[in-house]
């Protein structure tokens, strides 16, 4: 047996992966050990008064190849962590972090089989289906003072767009410890984190102690798809602008994402007029 040089250990086998993995998550450990940030803990079920943003979606795609018992699963996955991270306030000088707040998930937890995106290929897996609503916790801190502080991107084209195009409507990879979502409160005051599930949706805001000057706002530039070989891909550039609530004023345009994702759908679902030839 000879063992290509150019493979990755973690690519050999299914074992050899499961290595890797367990690796980078004791890796993750001993940093978060001797790191030196401050982790929201505290929680508290009164709002805070002022709403900075929000974002809802729905908890179940349906569509062509979808397998809807992994939706179902990935909803009840959802909700189960929802629960963990609920009425977090981030004080000042803090860092939200989603597996500090979620921590592992387990079957004797609640989790189910839902589908998981492994080295961009889609298969079911526990606790599947978290990337949702990590990606609804970054559009809400985009359009946020916020800072992020840690970011791992995944397809934006697992499934097809549900009516008008929203910029990021997908893209943010979670998977326990290693690959986190974190953010972290640089204001001069406490920001409270909310995400529940009600009605086959999810919803998410976060809210204030007094209104911030500024209003947030993602605009993406230059939308289409091209076939490069045999694979289809989602490009576009996707930017975030602060705009002065007084004057209207936008006062800076920040690149968040060029995008440049696989589709992970079947291609025909494609709309005919947003694909490019170069």
């Amino acid at each position: 047996m000879f063992w290509n040089k150019d493979k990755l250990f973690c690519d050999i086998h299914p074992a050899c992966y499961a290595i890797s993995r367990q690796k980078e998550i004791c890796r993750r450990h001993i940093k978060n050990l001797r790191g030196k940030e401050i982790y929201a803990k505290t929680k508290q079920t009164e709002k805070l008064p002022v709403l900075v943003s929000s974002n809802n979606s729905h908890l179940i795609k349906r569509g062509k190849g979808i397998d809807m018992r992994l939706q179902e699963n990935k909803a009840v996955n959802i909700e189960l962590a929802c629960r963990k991270i609920h009425g977090t306030i981030l004080h000042p000088g803090e860092t939200f972090s989603f597996w500090k707040a979620v921590g592992k998930t387990t079957k004797r937890k609640g989790y189910k089989d839902g589908r998981v995106l492994v080295r961009n290929k889609l298969r079911p897996g526990i606790g599947g289906g978290l990337c949702n609503l990590a990606n609804t916790i970054h559009l809400l801190v985009l359009h946020s003072p916020l800072t992020v502080t840690e970011f791992h991107s995944h397809s934006d084209a697992l499934a097809p767009d549900e009516g008008k195009r929203v910029p990021f409507s997908s893209g943010t990879s979670v998977d326990y410890n290693y690959i986190d979502y974190r953010c972290r409160n640089d204001t001069d005051q406490d920001i409270q984190l909310l995400v529940w599930c009600e009605n086959g949706e999810l919803h998410g805001e976060l809210r204030s102690q007094k209104e911030f000057p500024f209003r947030y706002k993602l605009t993406e530039k230059d939308h289409h798809f091209h076939k490069e070989g045999e694979k289809y891909y989602r490009i576009s550039k996707i930017y975030k602008l602060t705009i002065d609530k007084a004057s209207g004023d936008v006062l800076d345009t920040c690149l968040v994402r060029d995008n440049h994702s696989e589709v992970m759908f079947d291609p025909s679902q494609i709309p005919s007029e947003l694909i490019r030839e170069y």
